[in-house]
């Protein structure tokens, strides 16, 4: 097969699904590891895609371009474990919590197997699955019901009526994005209503979103800096950006990633 044949097929893979790893790709086309990666070099110079660690995902386009579960899972990969391992550590046993659906908020589901008696609001099915657990009879796992949606979110008028009537310790939220203007944000309408719900039920939020967040706006605020009481991010986040959530979040926690190379976490 010619190199313009085998970026063809990657290209349209990477439409279709919003993602690919470069793994899956080496068995699919039947050629090394490093052809498929000049191939993924050659299209993400062209601006065709975004590489990722491990692969390529679909290039990030405007405020209302909604990247799905898989493109967003292969996306800052190492930040993302770093986040949801500090942020797990604010989690105290006998609490009642809230997960918006995101992969950072899935991240950090894995971190919480250990903590006992702990009652779990969430509308992603993925986080669901990660939680429930017959061997855990002191884990109540709610899941809200509702429409689903590209990023695998759950929203809509059931989602938001079952957070109504709610009252959470503690709320984990995922973003699309985050500005000094514009707040907290998403591309989708319907999602930004439900995150909305899901502050509104909980006494504390906590922001988890990686340094690539910093910046992006989606057509839809769903609340303001100001309105977390802690942020966790990672070490890769701008001076400038660290000073404009250091003023206006109630606290920011950094989480440092453990790297290739590097002898640190």
């Amino acid at each position: 097969m010619l190199a313009r044949q085998r970026q063809s097929l990657i290209l349209e893979q990477v439409r279709k699904t919003g993602a690919v790893r470069v793994s899956e790709l080496v068995e699919q086309l039947g050629v090394s590891d490093m052809t498929v990666r000049r191939d993924l070099d050659v299209l993400a110079g062209r601006g065709l895609v975004d590489k990722v660690y491990g692969g390529a995902t679909s290039v990030v386009g405007n405020s209302t371009e909604e990247p799905g579960f898989e493109a967003k899972s292969v996306r800052q990969l190492v930040e993302k474990e770093a986040i949801g391992a500090l942020a797990a550590k604010i989690v105290r046993p006998s609490t009642a919590l809230g997960l918006s659906a995101g992969t950072t908020t899935w991240t950090l589901a894995h971190y919480l197997a250990d903590i006992p008696d702990l009652t779990i609001v969430t509308n992603s099915t993925r986080i669901a699955e990660v939680l429930q657990s017959p061997h855990r009879p002191d884990r109540t796992v709610v899941l809200t019901g509702g429409v689903r949606t590209p990023s695998d979110a759950l929203v809509g008028p059931i989602a938001v009526n079952t957070m109504a009537n709610l009252h959470l310790d503690l709320l984990f939220l995922g973003v699309h994005g985050m500005a000094a203007r514009s707040g907290f944000t998403t591309p989708n309408l319907e999602e930004g209503q439900a995150n909305r719900a899901f502050i509104d039920a909980a006494a504390r939020t906590v922001v988890l979103a990686d340094h690539t967040k910093w910046g992006t706006v989606g057509i839809s605020t769903i609340a303001d800096l100001t309105e977390a009481d802690v942020l966790v991010t990672d070490d890769r986040i701008e001076e400038d950006a660290r000073t404009v959530l250091s003023e206006h979040v109630g606290e920011l926690h950094i989480a440092a990633p453990h790297r290739r190379g590097s002898a640190t976490a």
